[in-house]
């Protein structure tokens, strides 16, 4: 007896309903689409969610079902961010309030003595500080350069908020002067260190791809290295940023959101994701830029709080220090055809030249939440670089050789080295 089965009967019908991931499909191919054939009646269910969320938080808003079970009222939170000291006869504190409850400023002390002060940047009552409002708060107070302060905000229901400067000195202000010294600082920490590192383009020309690879690593490890850096002080920054931005957070968001956001424009601009080595280079050199924009914020800020003092000695650690990033941005270009020479121009300013944008905006601006966030970009952008890196030497060869994981070693190793006679 024959038990064949006419195709196209039960058969098939069972399989058309099972999707590919074990589950059971609900329509077919031709039922689905791009945003464009999504049609009315999809476009409705859509947003049938949206606006049901605006009925009902209009309906909590309006009459809400828990108003008689509140008990007391929000702890009030406020951050004094950072001070400045504009002479030796001004203390001002950078002040945020974090709580979801205005808060109103009604005393200080400084040094266990009430003192009066001025608040400056708040709203109609500067004051009262809306949530998530920031203000200065100037104090006149003669202070002697080296001592500790102690300040203490009175907030109107008795709380308390302490802050300790730790051996202020004056600020010299952001002068004309002050921006020209930021900018020769930013010249002989950032551009000629990398400019310098970029000259080992010959020899590295002419190393066997074995050799070549091993290059390619140390880069990675001198990159690594930076994101570990930046990674750490990062964190020791967003210890200071106010409350309600959640700095910690804040890193974690800045850091994985570049990670996407470059791997999603290589992808979009390599075709599918394969970056060219000048591409890559470029990419390289955007990572080392960011990071030297955080450490110039560093610089600038330094100066702005009265807290850097650049001796030789310093100056000539950072140096050495940023010389190694050099190679890290010449190592993708350094097998095949020599790209024009406008860019390794190009190249050498994308990496170094920030150190000279963020001296500047950390002198005028600089805040904690800031810091933070251009540490984390800086992290995310090394991490997505070394990541193209390792997929470079994967193409061309083995990735985990033991030349090329010695090579890693020692570049990461070569910037803690380095990075100790800047700590030094």
């Amino acid at each position: 007896m024959d038990d064949t089965r006419p195709q196209g009967d039960g058969s098939q019908s069972v399989d058309s309903q099972q999707a590919t991931d074990g589950g059971v499909s609900t329509g077919t191919d031709a039922d689905r689409g791009g945003l464009a054939d999504l049609g009315p009646a999809g476009w409705a269910s859509a947003l049938a969610p949206v606006v049901l969320l605006v009925v009902l938080l209009g309906v909590v808003a309006l009459a809400p079902p828990f108003a008689g079970v509140q008990a007391g009222e929000p702890l009030p939170d406020v951050t004094v961010t950072h001070a400045t000291l504009p002479d030796d006869d001004t203390i001002v504190l950078h002040v945020t309030n974090n709580g979801p409850e205005p808060v109103t400023i009604t005393q200080v002390l400084v040094d266990e003595a009430y003192w009066d002060y001025t608040v400056r940047g708040g709203g109609p009552d500067p004051a009262t500080l809306a949530p998530l409002e920031s203000a200065r708060v100037e104090i006149p107070y003669h202070w002697t350069p080296g001592w500790d302060l102690e300040t203490v905000l009175v907030l109107s229901g008795g709380a308390t908020i302490h802050h300790s400067i730790i051996a202020p000195q004056p600020a010299p202000g952001m002068t004309t002067g002050v921006l020209w010294t930021l900018a020769i600082v930013g010249v002989f920490v950032g551009v000629i260190p990398v400019a310098l590192g970029m000259l080992w383009y010959p020899f590295v020309r002419r190393l066997k791809p074995t050799w070549f690879h091993a290059v390619l690593a140390l880069s990675a490890g001198v990159l690594g290295f930076l994101a570990f850096d930046a990674g750490f002080e990062a964190l020791e920054v967003a210890e200071r940023v106010p409350g309600a931005f959640e700095g910690q957070l804040l890193v974690v968001t800045g850091a994985l959101g570049t990670v996407l956001l470059v791997q999603s424009l290589t992808s979009w601009l390599g075709d599918g994701g394969d970056v060219t080595p000048l591409g890559l280079a470029y990419l390289v050199a955007l990572g080392i830029g960011l990071h030297n924009l955080a450490e110039g914020l560093a610089i600038g800020s330094s100066f702005a709080l009265g807290r850097v003092s650049l001796g030789a000695f310093l100056v000539i650690g950072f140096m050495i220090h940023n010389v190694t990033e050099g190679p890290a941005v010449i190592a993708p270009v350094a097998e095949g055809e020599r790209p024009p020479l406008y860019h390794f121009a190009g190249l050498g300013l994308l990496a170094g030249a920030p150190v000279i944008l963020g001296g500047w905006i950390g002198g005028f601006a600089f805040n904690p939440t800031l810091g933070a966030f251009f540490l984390a970009v800086g992290v995310g952008a090394i991490v997505q670089v070394d990541w193209e890196i390792a997929s470079m030497i994967r193409a061309r060869g083995r990735l985990a050789t033991a030349t090329n994981l010695l090579a890693f070693l020692v570049g990461f190793v070569l910037m803690y080295a380095t990075d100790l006679l800047v700590a030094l």
